[in-house]
């Protein structure tokens, strides 16, 4: 769907013709649950939860900003969303991420490959914050530029730069430690909840 035709159904919908808006929940509805997969770990949620983030977007459609890109104006509704959720039930549990084949390695990735299930590297995303948590998905599972990150946090690409570089050092380590291959003397919860861009 190109921004043109994606203006058209947003603009028939505002005028009344809702069935449109299942063509905008035919085209975003995978990633944004696999997105709240990635956040939440558990597909049920998942589920809930990409419902819920359409049924708020359908009710905020006339405040959506069109300089903004529509997906990452979904984004930022799936990733409060999943804060919501996260807050809710008090997560303790790790966070998933979907299985990666050994071809696809990238970036922090490289230690997450094809590892579903693996203990180590839930252990490791365990002891980062949230938000550390949420840049290294959006990064390097949903592999988004820094620039549509930067729409979806509100923070500038230069600052999220350096904050991904602080969670994948961060990542490696606890991962490292996690495999038994080394110390960890990285402070839990020491990630950048609440710093301002």
């Amino acid at each position: 769907m190109n921004d043109v035709e994606l203006r058209r159904i947003i603009a028939d919908v505002l005028e009344g013709n809702i069935e449109r808006f299942e063509e905008i929940m035919r085209t975003y509805q995978k990633a944004i649950i696999l997105y709240c997969y990635h956040m939440l770990g558990h597909y049920s949620e998942a589920e809930d939860s990409g419902q819920e983030v359409f049924l708020k977007a359908f009710r905020a459609l006339g405040k959506y900003n069109p300089d903004i890109p529509f997906g990452a104006w979904l984004y930022t509704i799936a990733y409060n969303q999943c804060i919501d959720v996260i807050r809710k039930r008090k997560l303790t549990k790790y966070l998933r991420l979907l299985h990666r084949d050994e071809r696809d390695n990238r970036h922090v990735d490289q230690q997450i490959e094809g590892k579903y299930l693996d203990e180590a590297v839930q252990q490791a995303l365990s002891k980062l914050s949230i938000e550390e948590r949420n840049l290294l998905i959006l990064r390097c599972v949903e592999e988004m530029s820094y620039q549509e990150i930067s729409l979806i946090l509100h923070h500038s690409t230069p600052k999220l730069r350096k904050k991904y570089e602080r969670s994948a050092k961060k990542f490696r380590r606890y991962y490292a430690y996690a495999k038994g291959e080394g110390s960890c003397e990285i402070r839990q919860g020491s990630g950048f909840e609440g710093t301002s861009s």
